[in-house]
């Protein structure tokens, strides 16, 4: 990604952007929306930048992946984060993905990768690009295991990317732990998760120890112990149900 895009005033304008989505979301928070602001399926299919060879290979052209689009860093704001990532069902305002990745390649003097991606949905989503961004250099000979930590879990069209991946490289072991279940009522939604889950990918719900687990490892959290809301553990018990009933 160009430097730009973390310059002091650009993360000044998303911060104040972000401050001012959050700050009204909070005013609706509780009532029930049909439309949480993120991508349609054939949206995400209209805008997707990334293409996938048969041998797995994302293929981008260098437009695709315009300025700002997409931020990558090492640790989340805390307060972004217990906002994106609250488990809450009705997620009106959190128009974002945030990815919070683990990769270990095994045998290899790389020792263990760690960091996250953010999308505005305005172009390639979070998903498609950590393989673009994160894993430029894919090795057949290594055996990598992956780990996702995401805000929402994948749109219909990403999961379909997803699991071309996984099943074009065999050596890649992927794990998403999702804090919400995107849009999870809609049949191409479900179709998307199930072909993730019969591509070898082990889909999971964030459980309360795995939020505090990324409050540790993601956030600039100083060293404090993330709070968990009231409704977390039933929040999860809520989409944990749902998920099991799409992929009995």
């Amino acid at each position: 990604m160009a430097d730009k895009g973390n310059s002091p005033m650009r993360r000044k304008e998303r911060k104040e952007k972000e401050f001012t989505e959050m700050t009204e979301e909070m005013k609706k928070e509780g009532q029930r929306t049909v439309d949480n602001g993120e991508l349609s399926s054939g949206e995400a299919v209209n805008n997707g930048a990334v293409a996938i060879s048969q041998n797995g290979d994302f293929q981008v052209e260098p437009t695709e992946l315009p300025p700002f689009e997409i931020i990558t860093g090492d640790r989340i704001d805390p307060f972004v984060f217990k906002f994106q990532f609250k488990n809450v069902e009705y997620s009106s305002g959190r128009n974002k993905t945030f990815l919070c990745y683990l990769v270990d390649k095994g045998n290899t003097a790389d020792g263990l990768l760690r960091g996250y991606l953010e999308d505005e949905h305005t172009g390639s989503h979070a998903e498609e690009v950590f393989f673009i961004q994160c894993l430029p250099h894919y090795d057949p000979t290594l055996k990598y295991t992956v780990t996702w930590y995401v805000s929402s879990s994948p749109c219909s069209a990403c999961a379909a990317k997803i699991a071309e991946v996984l099943k074009a490289r065999k050596n890649v072991k992927l794990s998403i732990f999702a804090a919400r279940l995107f849009e999870w009522e809609e049949v191409e939604i479900q179709a998307g998760l199930k072909a993730l889950h019969a591509a070898g990918c082990k889909l999971r719900v964030m459980k309360p120890l795995d939020f505090s687990y990324t409050w540790d490892t993601f956030v600039e959290n100083e060293e404090q112990p993330l709070n968990l809301w009231e409704d977390c553990k039933e929040n999860y018990e809520y989409y944990h149900e749902k998920l099991s009933d799409i992929l009995q």
